[in-house]
């Protein structure tokens, strides 16, 4: 479950802002992809260095975000868990490659309900949408006057 911050909401924020403007954007290389735009945002590795730490183990962003264990040392460990100390949660990784945390999705307009992973527009609509929820929920001393922080969780 993300837990609402200011700093994660500036970084989903300056990961759409980094896309919409040109970023290279491939779904299939580890750091130009959803996962990886957020993950050069919040970590400060390049793309390629994602790249090769991420080849070094077998399975995309979600499989190894499943299988991450701190203590085991794989390349893309550390950054999964560097992501998790943002106030990311497994499920948000998970969710973020497909593009389908259902509480970000119930904020689509125009009665849209579904995204295509691999669209540079629909990753940016994403981020925003889910920047927008959880500056919702920062607590008051953080946005002057909104409620306490929830977590956005994928079982709600």
């Amino acid at each position: 479950m993300a837990t609402a911050s200011k700093e994660l909401v500036e970084a989903l924020r300056a990961t759409a802002l980094r896309v919409s403007e040109g970023a290279a954007y491939q779904w299939g290389h580890y750091g130009h992809c959803n996962c990886g735009h957020l993950a050069q945002t919040l970590t400060g590795h390049g793309p390629h260095e994602l790249q090769r730490r991420a080849t070094a183990s077998e399975g995309e962003w979600r499989d190894q975000a499943q299988e991450h264990c701190p203590t085991s040392g794989a390349p893309l460990g550390e950054v999964i868990g560097e992501m998790l100390g943002a106030g990311l949660s497994i499920d948000d990784i998970v969710a973020l490659e497909t593009l389908d945390h259902p509480r970000v999705l119930e904020r689509l307009p125009d009665g849209r309900r579904h995204l295509r992973r691999n669209q540079r527009q629909d990753l940016v609509l994403y981020l925003h949408l889910w920047a927008d929820l959880l500056s919702e929920e920062l607590p008051r001393e953080a946005e002057g006057g909104r409620t306490p922080a929830v977590a956005l969780s994928m079982h709600s």
